[in-house]
């Protein structure tokens, strides 16, 4: 533990020493000074923690130290000593800045009491300082929406997640963010300011994936002309998103599971080990597990690669997150495509609350982009979606088909369902359906629901 600093500046030597002898039992480190100009330049010319001052000293009196101090650290606390016929020169340094007095001579119970008060306040502050940084340091970004209880449990895990080493699994079926999941992962870990290099493992045949993965040298293969540098070497000391890692071939497994292991790669047409640091984030829409048990892919490096899994929940199991989805893919594509559309009429957005989305997030994505395209209006109805959203299969418990349920009651069924998936809360519930609050209020007091 670092001792603390205290700096004695007193031009009595003999009560100086007297003070360090007892302030070093006490536990702290003690520096003399034996006048007061001494004083200020050893202030200046390294840190203390604490400074005890003399008042009358032969060169610079204390007062005049006092003030130098102050201009120079402000923060410096400094302990005033003083006869007790000039408690009202105390009482000056204490409006000038000093920290405390003590009348000589000194009680050395009310001295320590004092001194340890000083640094107890000093540690506050730097536990403060510290508790600040940390906060600072751990706010958590991301571009994930969704507010359910899968998503929060989902965010939670990316928290805790984030700021280790650990290798980490993302899995989900596709279309679910899993990209998005594994940028959350990097730009919340100590690497965020490091590079977060992507790529996708079953989209580069296998010849060209070692080179991709490792680099290679010129005239190492046919067409390689000049060297290039890997995606590993392009990561160091940032992370890595293998995407697809299911797709990857027996034979790179093991030239993967070798960098993991060693730290090092070999780029095609070397000899040369090269070190790396790396964070691997790993993804993909296959069982790994079962895989790994038939023996697809390797166990070794299934083991390593899982040390944290994150799933990635479909949009199934999270309809109450697709109103907010489509309102910010609706903004996105109404600006990019110069389109003002300002919402979804009812039965638009129950049909889509309703729909499985087996494409999950994507497909409601190229849903609501051709929706922005295809509106004939002012806000995206049900028909302007029609080549992904089945229509309503018929309602035979009450004895009739769809060609014979009135569009009030289709309105009134997707109201309703987008009021309780808010949790009753009328502003966020007419935001969803991309209509007024009043207009909203007025509905739910048709159907008897104006509380």
């Amino acid at each position: 533990m670092t001792q603390n600093k205290l700096l004695v500046v007193d031009d009595d030597a003999a009560h100086a020493r007297m003070l360090k002898t007892l302030m070093t039992d006490w536990g702290y480190k003690i520096f003399l000074a034996h006048d007061g100009d001494v004083g200020v330049e050893m202030v200046k010319s390294q840190a203390f923690d604490m400074v005890l001052l003399d008042m009358k000293m032969v060169k610079m009196s204390g007062m005049e130290a006092l003030q130098q101090i102050r201009e120079y650290n402000p923060s410096l606390p400094v302990i005033i000593m003083t006869a007790y016929s000039s408690v009202d020169t105390a009482v000056k340094a204490l409006k000038i800045g000093a920290y405390d007095y003590l009348t000589k001579p000194l009680d050395f119970d009310k001295l320590r009491l004092t001194i340890d008060r000083v640094m107890e306040r000093i540690f506050l502050k730097t536990e403060n300082t510290s508790l600040k940084n940390r906060l600072e340091q751990a706010v958590f970004s991301h571009d994930i929406l969704g507010k359910s209880p899968a998503m929060a449990a989902l965010l939670d895990t990316i928290h805790m997640v984030a700021p280790t080493e650990a290798n980490v699994l993302v899995t989900g079926e596709s279309g679910t963010g899993k990209e998005l999941v594994s940028s959350a992962l990097h730009y919340n870990s100590p690497r965020k300011d490091q590079a977060f290099v992507r790529i996708n493992c079953a989209a580069i045949t296998e010849t060209l994936l070692e080179s991709e993965l490792f680099g290679h040298e010129r005239g190492a293969f046919t067409g390689a002309e000049k060297k290039r540098k890997g995606k590993f070497l392009q990561a160091d000391r940032g992370s890595i998103l293998l995407d697809e890692i299911g797709e990857m071939s027996l034979a790179m497994q093991a030239k993967l599971l070798r960098v993991i292991q060693e730290k090092e790669i070999t780029p095609v047409g070397s000899d040369q080990n090269i070190h790396v640091d790396v964070r691997i984030i790993a993804a993909t829409n296959r069982d790994l597990k079962t895989l790994a048990e038939e023996n697809s892919f390797r166990q070794d490096l299934y083991y390593r690669l899982n040390v944290v899994t994150i799933e990635v929940p479909p949009l199934r199991m999270r309809p109450e997150d697709i109103p907010e989805l489509a309102l910010h893919f609706l903004r996105d594509f109404s600006q990019k495509n110069k389109r003002d559309i300002q919402g979804f009429s009812p039965d638009a957005m129950d049909a889509m609350i309703r729909y499985p989305w087996p494409g999950n997030v994507r497909e409601l994505m190229n849903a609501i982009e051709r929706g922005v395209v295809m509106a004939r209006s002012d806000y995206i109805g049900k028909q302007d979606l029609s080549f992904i959203l089945p229509d309503d299969p018929p309602d035979l418990s009450q004895g009739f088909g769809l060609e014979n349920i009135a569009l009030s009651t289709i309105e009134e069924k997707a109201i309703l369902s987008t009021l309780e998936s808010a949790r009753g809360n009328k502003s966020e519930t007419a935001r969803r359906l991309g209509i007024t609050r009043k207009t909203l209020l007025k509905k739910l007091k048709l159907y008897g629901r104006e509380t």
